[in-house]
């Protein structure tokens, strides 16, 4: 594309994306100096309109941009936006405050996803069948209360809180957790014999209520169906969104929501073995869903992903905001569950 038509095209975009509203060629004119006639805009806007890059609404003279705009603008125009040093450290301190707690740290990826973007925000969790149990850790939280975390060798992470007698000490937890990952790892459900079952119970059998409860879950956890689960964050941040002051839209995008295969399959296809991925409107061919764009990525455990975070918004999203968000949430994701569960980055 030549160089004015790309600024052109990269005036509509970003003004666009500010205000919501279809852009002129006066308005280019005055708040972008290109240096050009409002006459010239026009004729570029005319030949951007014909090629397929911006398009014109029924109930105005201005132009918007089109799927295919957006995503030039994405792939070629778009500049990478850093984000500020304060929602760098306001990530990394709510990892660091949930580091002991799976369900809260993916709680927390979701709500920090659409507080920073004001979009809806999407986790994906994978849990998959067939798998061996690798680690198990007891970590005493308080008098009486213990977290179970057990880890399976496909990077899956099951977790419960459980309550504990007085006399349990936390070397006594410690203990516990040796016992059961010496016996127990590299196993799947159909390798669990009798005879080891009883060689555990030998070796722990005074701390019975709480091995009874360790093992419940364990066993539990090896015998997970092929599961994904999506946690949901921010969810009605688009409703303050222009596009859906309408109530049909707003049924939509509700229905959307509700429809958790839809959004499981929105976080995976193309970007699972991908960084950032960006799917643009009518780009989601297998479901009429062409007024939304997703901004997604996965994360993972040493190296292997096992589940994705992703952005749903509107077409008109702030794309290099939401971008730069994802980057840098998946990555921190990926180093606070290998703290908590390989003990790396200490």
């Amino acid at each position: 594309m030549e160089e004015r038509k790309q600024k052109v095209l990269l005036a509509i975009v970003q003004d666009f994306i500010a205000t919501a509203e279809p852009v002129g060629s006066r308005t280019i004119a005055k708040k972008y100096g290109l240096g050009v006639s409002p006459a010239t805009i026009r004729n570029e806007m005319a030949d951007l309109e014909e090629l397929g890059y911006i398009e014109q609404p029924h109930t105005s003279a201005g132009r918007v941009p089109s799927v295919r705009g957006y995503r030039y603008y994405v792939d070629y125009l778009m500049q990478k936006r850093e984000l500020s040093r304060d929602e760098e450290e306001l990530i990394r301190r709510e990892f660091e405050i949930k580091v002991r707690d799976v369900g809260q740290v993916i709680q927390k990826t979701g709500q920090l996803l659409s507080q920073l973007t004001c979009y809806t925000a999407m986790v994906l969790t994978q849990q998959m069948g067939g798998s061996s149990f690798k680690h198990v850790q007891l970590v005493p939280m308080s008098i009486n209360q213990t977290m179970v975390i057990v880890v399976m060798d496909n990077g899956a992470v099951h977790h419960r809180m459980i309550e504990t007698p007085e006399s349990i000490r936390p070397s006594d937890l410690e203990t516990l957790s040796k016992v059961l990952n010496a016996k127990l790892q590299g196993l799947t459900m159909e390798n669990i014999k009798l005879t080891l079952l009883k060689e555990i119970y030998f070796e722990l059998g005074k701390h019975k209520q709480v091995l009874d409860l360790a093992m419940e879950m364990i066993q539990d956890s090896l015998g997970l169906k092929d599961e994904d689960k999506i946690y949901l964050g921010g969810v009605f941040n688009m409703i303050n969104q222009p596009e859906f002051h309408n109530v049909e839209r707003v049924k939509t995008m509700l229905s959307i929501l509700e429809q958790e295969k839809l959004l499981c399959e929105l976080l995976t296809g193309q970007s699972w073995d991908k960084g950032v991925t960006v799917r643009i409107g009518g780009e989601i061919t297998d479901y009429d869903i062409k007024d939304y764009s997703v901004v997604a990525a996965p994360y993972s455990i040493s190296g292997r992903k096992i589940g994705s975070i992703g952005v749903l918004g509107p077409t008109r999203m702030d794309y290099a905001k939401v971008i730069s968000v994802v980057d840098f949430m998946t990555k921190n994701l990926s180093k606070t569950l290998e703290r908590m569960f390989l003990g790396r980055g200490r």
